[in-house]
């Protein structure tokens, strides 16, 4: 299984990680944390050390409840910063957070290498159009309602039944505009319950029937710390065992805050594997 990402071909029968890099004053973690370009260009220089095969920037922040930001405002956050990191990085993969085609087609032209839409199309009609015309790889997320609704949208009769019709649809629909290479994510606290997302972890193998790769987004989330009655800052621990049970269970890509922590598990996990 492999992605084309500007003419390099990305073997994921090896697992890679995906680096968190949030230019956002109120995502749920890393929330302001960098004050300006040289603490984000130093994050990401970070990052690409620890063994990031990408780095995902993002300029609105998707946690539930969120305040909407306008357009202008989201390409005031990344387009600048994509220009410092390819600047500074010429041959780094950068991911693009957003599930707006505009923002998506300036970043691409820019030299962005894939697009990760927590949408999957459904708040941009012309986002698969731009991804298409740029043959970047697609990230599409399963999620319902958007950021202020989607914690009152958790009633399912099938959790990942539905979840993989949502997937066929909208693998569908991208395939017909010419977007050859696609990366799902189940979405874990995008419109679920705590008992849902845990479900879907343990569910996780049955996203084979997609014969796509899958990134698992679990990096300090609400599933972890809540659970643990603790907070972001100590779901470390939590988060680095839930990686292995999802490399276990056939995650491609692990997108976290924490790379360092998220390679040792993909080393530790292609030992087990070559021990059997």
């Amino acid at each position: 299984m492999t992605l084309n990402c500007k003419g390099q071909l990305i073997d994921l029968n090896t697992p890679k990680v995906m680096g968190i890099l949030n230019n956002t004053p109120d995502s749920f973690y890393d929330g302001g944390k960098f004050k300006d370009t040289d603490a984000i260009l130093k994050q990401a220089e970070q990052m690409l050390v620890e063994g990031a095969s990408f780095i995902d920037l993002g300029g609105y922040s998707s946690r539930p409840g969120t305040a909407n930001v306008e357009e202008n405002e989201e390409l005031k956050r990344v387009v600048p910063i994509v220009e410092a990191l390819l600047k500074t990085f010429p041959d780094v993969l950068l991911s693009i957070d957003t599930f707006r085609s505009k923002v998506a087609e300036q970043c691409l032209e820019l030299g962005a290498a894939i697009i990760n839409d927590i949408s999957a199309g459904k708040r941009d009609e012309n986002m698969h159009a731009i991804v298409a015309k740029h043959k970047a790889p697609y990230i599409m997320m399963h999620m319902k309602g958007d950021s202020q609704n989607m914690q009152q949208q958790t009633n399912y009769k099938d959790l990942v039944k539905e979840i993989l019709y949502y997937f066929s649809e909208q693998i569908s629909l991208a395939k017909q505009q010419g977007i050859i290479d696609i990366i799902i994510d189940p979405g874990f606290g995008f419109a679920k319950n705590l008992e849902q997302n845990y479900e879907l972890l343990q569910k996780l193998k049955l996203f084979d029937t997609l014969n796509l790769p899958i990134l698992v987004g679990l990096s300090r989330k609400s599933m972890i710390y809540k659970l643990l009655e603790t907070n972001p800052k100590a779901a470390l621990n939590g988060t680095t065992a839930l990686h292995m049970i999802a490399l276990e269970r056939g995650a491609h890509i692990l997108r976290t805050h924490d790379v360092k922590e998220a390679m040792e598990c993909v080393q530790l996990m292609q030992q087990l594997g070559e021990s059997k």
